[in-house]
């Protein structure tokens, strides 16, 4: 498998995330609804602004990290794409490399640095998410010298999704978004649907950890208990938009935002196209299917 120049990936994080925004992802900012004193503009900002430091030539990964939110927070003013970055970044740098991409992903964890620490604490310092609290042990916002980078993932992985991706090895993606990928393509799905189911599995497979931070356990929970039981059988397409937009509304209006399962469809999208390109794939204008609708 070859290794990708920087246009190429850059073309495929923009890809995954207008495609995550074109689909309908209950709680989520989408072009079906806004929420959250969010709109898809800034979303559309920030992954315009943040995409030449994701694919970075050479760049490490704290550094693509660190300078991705910093422009983004320049240009919007607002956290709108951290947990984006921190899920895209490695496999960026991965897929910079020869070889498969899941191993070349799990070289890039294994070697993160001081430096890849520094660079990763300090955007996440810069993005200041909602709901981050302090802790103990590796706390970010601590101005000492930061702890080994899968060391502070690893404290915080029972409780965070985005961190646990770096001491699993980016299970959540390969487990369960790129399956439910592949199953709506088999299903005969097409974008954005398959976005959507996608995100369906992360919002109905484990609390979001987004909602956890900011309202406590039982919450994210309680939203993800909902959400399995209003979408049990349900099959992505015209004829469940209906439900889904009531249950979008309906989380919207509680202030329910599960932006966690939102970043992992984003890096699943972003993760199939590198995977296909690097494997010689069809190109596409959308994240590694047919071509992305934007309706």
């Amino acid at each position: 498998m070859t290794a990708l120049p920087p246009a190429a990936i850059e073309k495929a994080y923009l890809a995954a995330c207008r495609a995550e925004l074109a689909a309908i992802k209950p709680g989520n900012v989408h072009v079906h609804a806004a929420g959250h004193r969010m709109s898809v503009a800034d979303f559309e900002a920030s992954a315009e602004l943040s995409a030449p430091w994701i694919a970075a030539a050479g760049a490490r990964v704290g550094a693509r990290v660190e300078a991705a939110v910093a422009a983004t927070r320049a240009g919007i003013g607002q956290n709108t794409n951290l947990g984006i970055v921190l899920l895209c970044a490695p496999l960026a740098v991965a897929a910079e490399r020869p070889g498969p991409l899941r191993a070349a992903l799990a070289s890039v964890l294994a070697g993160l640095d001081e430096a890849d620490a520094a660079g990763v604490f300090a955007g996440i310092r810069l993005a200041d998410p909602g709901g981050l609290g302090r802790a103990e042990r590796h706390d970010v916002t601590a101005q000492a010298p930061p702890p080994p980078l899968l060391a502070a993932m690893a404290e915080a992985a029972g409780r965070d999704r985005i961190a646990r991706a770096y001491v699993t090895g980016f299970e959540d993606l390969f487990g369960t978004g790129l399956p439910a990928l592949a199953a709506a393509r088999a299903a005969g799905l097409s974008e954005p649907w398959t976005t959507t189911a996608v995100h369906l599995a992360f919002l109905t497979g484990f609390p979001d950890s987004h909602l956890s931070r900011k309202f406590g356990p039982g919450i994210a929970e309680a939203v993800r208990a909902q959400a399995e039981a209003a979408f049990r059988g349900l099959v992505p397409g015209e004829g469940a938009r209906a439900a889904l937009m009531a249950h979008d509304a309906a989380l919207k209006a509680a202030g329910f935002n599960p932006g966690t399962s939102a970043d992992l469809t984003v890096a699943t999208l972003f993760l199939d196209a590198l995977g296909r390109a690097k494997a010689g794939g069809t190109k596409t204008d959308g994240a590694g299917g047919p071509a992305a609708s934007h309706q």
